[in-house]
């Protein structure tokens, strides 16, 4: 069956089932195409949140679909290939963070929403990419731990010099590969673009973009700049813009390395056994470890609203 017929399938068969599909931007871009959302992973929740439909589809990896269940815990969630996980939110464990805080009590742990729901459960407050800077410093606390992404850390220390951040060394070991010379020499062949690149790069490389911001922050930038836009970031968000504004001019920096393994994981086909009921997990999760996991994500609503 091609693409074409099995998408039809699955939007009949979502229809029917009062099924909604939920996908990630690096999601490929047929998924895309048949998702009733697509967007970065709080975006995702949120959007959960507002559907009317009982039943969720997560395209994307583990710990999106468990923030949907921990934000929606009256609906069914699904993640349809059950191995695609986070390299960046198993980098550290909630016995890890506890130890941290016990030995540090004037410390507030801060993590980035890539983490499991059991790291939720233990930090004090969650931040995405794009609020990280305005909840630190609106912390009451002056001692930050910052976790899993020592990138993202960094660039949060940098714009927040008034917090003592200590910084946990984890990563996404997709975005981390990227180097200078690689902006340099996309640069070189592409004197007139700018540079938007993901904040969970190196430093080396957030120094020489012109833009640094979230997926979907990304994604904006690039659809309202009318010339060259050099994106360094997983290589979905390119694939999103050339599908949705065709008219853009984008350069994936480093496209060979920039393909995250575990997004990918999910195809169409998945999709629709998961839409059937024939494939997928479902996510469960004990009540007091979501209600405690909750109160990190409510913190940061709390702190970045």
């Amino acid at each position: 069956m091609d693409n074409k017929a099995l998408q039809a399938l699955i939007l009949s068969e979502k229809k029917q089932r009062n099924t909604v599909v939920l996908a990630h931007t690096y999601q490929a871009p047929e998924i895309i195409d048949i998702a009733d959302f697509a967007g970065d992973s709080y975006a995702l929740s949120v959007e959960a949140q507002k559907c009317e439909a009982k039943r969720i589809i997560i395209c994307g990896v583990r710990f999106m679909a468990e923030t949907v269940k921990i934000l929606s815990p009256e609906k069914t969630v699904v993640l349809p290939v059950a191995q695609a996980t986070c390299p960046m939110a198993e980098n550290i464990t909630p016995q890890q963070v506890k130890a941290f805080k016990e030995q540090n009590p004037d410390c507030c742990a801060v993590a980035y929403i890539n983490t499991t729901a059991q790291v939720k459960a233990e930090v004090d407050v969650c931040v995405t990419s794009s609020s990280a800077i305005k909840i630190v410093s609106s912390l009451p606390q002056n001692k930050i731990l910052f976790l899993p992404d020592v990138n993202l850390g960094t660039y949060v220390a940098e714009n927040v010099p008034q917090k003592e951040v200590v910084l946990w060394d984890g990563c996404c070991p997709v975005h981390n590969v990227i180097t200078a010379q690689d902006v340099l020499d996309a640069k070189a062949k592409h004197p007139n673009a700018v540079v938007a690149v993901h904040p969970e790069c190196k430093k080396e490389v957030v120094d020489l973009a012109d833009m640094v911001g979230s997926t979907s922050e990304i994604i904006d930038y690039a659809k309202a700049h009318d010339g060259e836009v050099i994106i360094g970031t997983v290589r979905g968000v390119v694939d999103y813009l050339e599908d949705k504004n065709p008219q853009g001019k984008y350069i994936q920096l480093e496209a060979d390395k920039l393909t995250c393994k575990n997004m990918t994981m999910t195809r169409l086909q998945d999709v629709y056994q998961a839409v059937i009921g024939a494939c997928g997990e479902e996510i469960e999760l004990d009540e007091d470890l979501r209600i405690a996991a909750k109160r990190s994500i409510d913190n940061m609503l709390k702190y970045g609203g």
